[in-house]
This record gives structure tokens, sequence and C-alpha cells, in this order.
């Protein structure tokens, strides 16, 4: 990746807008895990010790209703930030106008500004008024649909652009792509080289064997991903209900488990040109209902009419520890099972657990639900690399280009 690192701009004295992933989780107005503030630590104090002048914005939540504006409030994060920075941090209640264009221009070197929340934009159009439709949904969509005018104006603000949120990297918004396209400097942040140089060599620079695991409820979801790792990887395991998809293409009864009928053909051409790359279960996990109800084993992967899989059985496991043996790269995205049923967290357990002890690995996790899983069961630092960006780590691995990185000034 030849962009522009945050250590190849000079940044002293200057006004530094700074893209950041402060969306964290909230409950009752407090932030409940604040990962993704201290994820982007290490890029502002960079910025403070080199004497610029910080402003941070980032959206949070999702903002399509008037009473969003209220629950997404950024005011909160800037508090938590303050925290965890050890210094003052100046909230400014507006993502554009006069109170906000006042507060930059009064900063002084290694002064800290967090502005409103990106998206209120969506809802809020130019002259500050609410638009939405007939049934109360945002209609303004200047953040998420990249306004020229709006990205040319938060442009306008500073003197060098910074992208360090990978969470949003995979998205053309006017808060990165419009904002890079109209400043004369522009670079990644720390957080985001880190991604883009971990992903790389997880899944285009990988050492051999390469073994992938792809998991989670849809084929539907990760057809992209199969399609580019069966050119890269060596195995593909394959969990989670898109399993079953997978079933019925070779004619095995899957009883009411999980099926995307309109995949099926899909399916059968990707295990007829995978040539033994892809792995399936060999037994699983069922149950009547979608429920935390006690599980059965199946003999084979015959799913019980009446019955639904909601995890991979006890012989999987064993096929999936021993088809992980001796890799040297290992990229997983998606649970294995229902992860949030205790009785059915078993294999993506087991997963994380063999992926764990492998011995001169590269690890790698593409962030949600297998992150998530990583991080729960105590094994965040067993791993090379958990993204934190879900949705950018999974188009990553279809081989896609993210545009908020394509953006960025080359070196």
């Amino acid at each position: 990746m030849n962009k522009k690192e945050l250590k190849d701009v000079q940044v002293n004295g200057k006004k530094v807008l700074v893209r950041v992933d402060f969306n964290v989780p909230m409950k009752d107005g407090q932030v409940t895990n604040d990962n993704r503030i201290t994820a982007a630590l290490p890029t502002i104090k960079y910025l403070l010790e080199h004497q610029a002048k910080v402003i941070l914005f980032s959206h949070l939540g999702k903002v399509k209703t008037v009473a969003d504006l209220e629950k997404c409030d950024m005011a909160t994060v800037a508090k938590v930030l303050e925290q965890k920075l050890g210094r003052p941090v100046k909230f400014v209640d507006a993502f554009e106008g006069k109170e906000l264009e006042a507060a930059i221009n009064e900063m002084q070197e290694q002064d800290v500004i967090l502005f409103q929340n990106t998206r209120f934009a969506d809802i809020l159009d130019k002259d500050g008024q609410v638009s939405v439709d007939d049934n109360g949904n945002a209609t303004a969509k200047r953040e998420s649909k990249n306004d020229t005018a709006l990205g040319k104006y938060w442009a306008s603000l500073g003197d060098v652009f910074v992208n360090d949120a990978f969470g949003t990297a995979h998205r053309a918004h006017a808060s990165n792509v419009g904002i890079a396209s109209n400043i004369k400097e522009s670079c990644l942040g720390f957080l985001v080289e880190k991604e883009v140089k971990m992903l790389s060599q997880g899944v285009d620079n990988s050492v051999k064997p390469f073994v992938a695991i792809i998991g989670g409820a849809k084929v539907s979801d990760k057809i992209g991903v199969i399609e580019h790792l069966l050119t890269k990887a060596d195995k593909i395991l394959i969990g989670g209900g898109m399993a079953y998809t997978f079933f019925a293409a070779q004619g095995h009864n899957i009883g009411n488990s999980l099926l995307e009928a309109d995949k099926i053909d899909i399916a059968k051409e990707f295990l007829a040109k995978a040539n033994g790359k892809i792995i399936l279960p060999i037994d699983a996990l069922e149950a009547p209902e979608f429920a935390d109800v006690p599980a059965k084993v199946t003999n084979g992967v015959e799913i019980d009419e009446g019955y639904m899989g909601l995890d991979i059985g006890p012989k999987t496991i064993e096929l999936f520890k021993k088809e992980l043996a001796g890799a040297k790269t290992v990229a997983w995205n998606g649970p294995m099972g229902v992860f949030e049923f205790s009785n059915y967290s078993i294999g993506t357990k087991a997963v994380c657990e063999s992926i764990a002890e492998l011995k001169d690995a590269f690890t790698l996790i593409g962030g949600g639900d297998s992150a998530a899983a990583a991080i729960q069961l105590g094994y965040k630092d067993k791993f090379t690399h958990i993204s934190t960006g879900g949705g950018a780590s999974l188009e990553y691995m279809e081989g896609k280009p993210l545009p908020g990185i394509e953006a960025v000034q080359n070196k």
C-alpha cells in the first residue's frame, strides 16, 4: 500500500482533521465499551507530541430519526476521551457553522476538539433544519451519500486530513472520501495503517499453508470472501448457518436449518471449483427450536426432521483442529454456531482455542462476531491481529478496494 502515513506528513502548528471511529456501544447514555477510543489514542498522542491542533470527528450509531439526535450525541464520548488522554477535550455541539468555525480558529497548538456526530448531517440539511420523509426517516443523507459541498466544507476547516477510522473505510462518506478529495494533504493514521498492513499480510501476502475459516449465518454475506479466498487459501473451513446451504447443495437433509434456497447453485459452483479446498462440517449440534435448549449431537451431517442445526459437532471440532495443525497463516471471519446461546457456543470456542494455540502462525480475525468471541473468551492477546472493522475487513477479504483508503494521497 503506497499511501501517505502519519509520519510522512508535517503536522507542527497545523490544524489536523482526524476522522476517528468513536462509534462505541452506549447504554443509558453511558459508553459500555471504550476499545475504539483506546485504539485511536496512539494517533492523537503523536499529533499532540508534534504540536498539532487536533480536530476529531466521528459518527455514533445510526441517525435515522429525530429521536436519534439525542441518543447519538457525542458529548459523553468527549468526556471518556478526556479521561483517557488526561488533558482537556473541548466538545463542540455542532458539525458545521459559526460555533465550530470559531472554536477551530481559537485553537492553540496541542488543543483537542471533538465535534458533533457527522451523521447528524444525514437528518439536518445545510440550514440546520430537520429533513425527514412522511415516516420520519432521514432524507438529507449529506454524510452517508458523500455530499460534495459538505466534504469541501469540512476540508476547509483544516490543513491536513488523517483517516484513522478503519470501521468506515469501506464507505465513501463526506467525512472520509469527501475531505480527502478536497484537502491539500491527507494520510492514514496509525490504526488504519496497521489494519492495512495486517490484512495485507494475512490475505494477500500469506505464508503457506494458509487456512481460512468462514462462518456466520448466510452464504450471501460471504460469496465475495469465499470467491476471493479460493484463489489465496490452501483450505477453507466453513461453519455457521451458511454450512446448511452447502449441505442442501450436496442433497443432504437439513431439517429446519437456515437455508438460502437461491444460493444453492452458487454453493454447488464453489464446491465444484474448490478442488477439495472447502472443508465442511461432518456433524452438528441440533435443536427443535431456535433457543438455548440442550443440544443433540447428529450422527453425520443429516439434520433430523423438525430440528435445526445450531453449531458444529464434536467430530467437526476435531476435523477442523486437524486441518489447522501446521498452518502458518489463519484468517477467521464468522462464528461456527449461534454463539449467543451457551449450548451452541462450543464450536466457536473450540475453533478460537485451536487458532490461539498454533505456534509460529500469523493469525487474523476479520472483526465482527468472531472478534467479539475471541475477546470475550480471553484470547485477545493470543491472535496476531483482531480487526476493528467488521464490514471493512470483510470487503478487504473479498479483494475489494476500500474507498476511504483509496482517497488518501499516495506517497
